[in-house]
């Protein structure tokens, strides 16, 4: 699969309530790094096997939640081409000059229609903790906590996924790779720019701009019982799991971080190709597409939004 246009997930920044409890959370447990803190209070994290400078930013504020979300994409002249499209698409969109965040060229920000922030851009710099290149070893320090691998994907909650969907097919070329179908029209859509059975995926929800989960990826299914471990071991609050995903048969466990934002650690899932067609859920099996092994929906998992 040739690789250009928005090329993956890139970093997104949440809203925590205490920042010295969530850096204990993110680094500590789930395993990233700081990378840097700056003048305006937001911190920056890199999971260790991660080239770019950060992927996740923290801002305290006194509402939980997301911010926004970032791909990266192939090079400066893709964000061009991709603001002509969302201006011809009949949208609008702001430039962000570089520096606006540390080591980040210039972006480009628009509203999607499900409420969300989403950003484009091309350049970040390589952090000097990421993977060795030369002669490189599997990893430059023992993992902590969870071992998490890379930020993965989030699940955002908002209305118009309809318009979402035509949005990230036709104006950013993503691919969907599975849906929820009701009688009643589309619930749920998971879309990746990738071979990954998603890079992000949306739930239709009455209020817009809502976070359900930010991911993380681990190496093996082995490592979703570690993460299970340290959940119990510190208490962390459960949301459910180890379990097992229908859809994209990512292995997972789902927990909350100390300002309630959803975290999912996941292991698996499918190779997808553009050539793949897609594969739809109905009513009459939504419990085993969510949890495959309970085939029974859990009340918290679907409505519980920061």
């Amino acid at each position: 699969m040739a690789m250009n246009g928005v090329l993956r997930p890139g970093f997104v920044q949440l809203r925590v309530l205490d920042m010295q409890e969530s850096l204990h959370h993110y680094c500590n447990l789930l395993g990233l790094e700081e990378v840097s803190r700056e003048a305006d209070g937001r911190i920056y994290l890199k999971v260790a096997d991660e080239f770019d400078h950060h992927s996740i930013i923290l801002r305290e504020a006194d509402k939980a939640g997301i911010d926004m979300m970032a791909f990266k994409v192939a090079s400066d002249s893709d964000l061009d081409r991709f603001a002509q499209r969302i201006i011809d698409y009949g949208m609008t969109y702001s430039d962000i000059p570089a520096g606006e965040q540390p080591h980040v060229g210039r972006r480009i920000s628009f509203i999607i229609p499900s409420g969300h922030r989403i950003e484009l851009y091309a350049e970040m710099a390589i952090s000097t903790a990421g993977p060795q290149i030369q002669n490189p070893n599997i990893w430059l320090e023992p993992p902590r906590g969870m071992r998490t691998q890379r930020f993965d994907h989030t699940l955002l909650y908002g209305p118009h996924i309809d318009k979402v969907l035509d949005f990230f097919v036709n104006v950013l070329d993503f691919n969907l790779t599975e849906k929820v179908e009701l009688p009643d029209g589309l619930l749920a859509i998971w879309l990746t720019c990738s071979t990954k059975a998603h890079d992000i995926a949306f739930v239709k929800h009455p209020e817009p701009d809502k976070l359900h989960h930010v991911s993380f990826y681990l190496e093996s299914w082995h490592d979703v019982g570690h993460a299970a471990d340290i959940i119990s071991r510190y208490n962390i609050s459960l949301d459910i799991g180890p379990t097992r995903h229908g859809i994209t048969r990512g292995q997972t466990i789902y927990f909350f971080d100390p300002s309630g934002n959803r975290n999912e650690v996941f292991a698996g899932g499918y190779t997808y190709y553009p050539d793949n067609p897609v594969r739809i859920w109905d009513e009459s099996e939504l419990g085993k597409a969510i949890f495959y092994y309970e085939k029974a929906l859990n009340e918290r998992f679907l409505g519980v939004v920061t």
